[in-house]
This record gives C-alpha cells, sequence and structure tokens, in this order.
C-alpha cells in the first residue's frame, strides 16, 4: 500500500481557534490531540477537523502545512471555511 500523509485543520469546538497539522493517521491524531496530548492546544479541546488534503509524501504535507500557517494560506483557509 501506498504512503498517505495528511495535512489538516483542526477547529475546538469551544473557542474560535483552529491549529493546522500534519500527519499519517488522521482519526489516531485527533484523537490524540482531544486526549490532550498536544500540550499547546490543550486548553481548546475539543477539536474536530474542518478541512485537510491528502499527500504522497511527507514533504508534500509539511510544505502544505506551512502554507496554511502564512497570511496568504490563512486567507485561503478563511474562504473555504467561511471562518
Amino acid at each position: 500500500m501506498d504512503d498517505v500523509y495528511y495535512t489538516y485543520v483542526l477547529k475546538s469546538r469551544d473557542y474560535d481557534y483552529f491549529y493546522k497539522g500534519h500527519c499519517k493517521d488522521l482519526q489516531k491524531r485527533l484523537a490524540q490531540h482531544n486526549a490532550g496530548m498536544t500540550k499547546s492546544i490543550k486548553p481548546f479541546i475539543p477539536f474536530d477537523i474542518v478541512y485537510f488534503e491528502e499527500f504522497k509524501t511527507l514533504e508534500e504535507a509539511i510544505k502544505r502545512e506551512k502554507y496554511f500557517k502564512s497570511s496568504r494560506g490563512r486567507k485561503f483557509l478563511n474562504k473555504i471555511l467561511d471562518a
């Protein structure tokens, strides 16, 4: 089976807070975030996945995550998420 990597955007259910990241297993990573395993976002749990993209390489996923964290990337996400 081919490797698949994801770049994802999470939104806190209780706060106007978004988190962007990348991973190999989307559902497992969401569970880790919601279990409080990412210290910096622990106060904002629980999260839902609101957007993701699939990539063939880790490098592509990381590059897209960096884009999402840029000014242009945030504008793109705001437009598609109606945030």
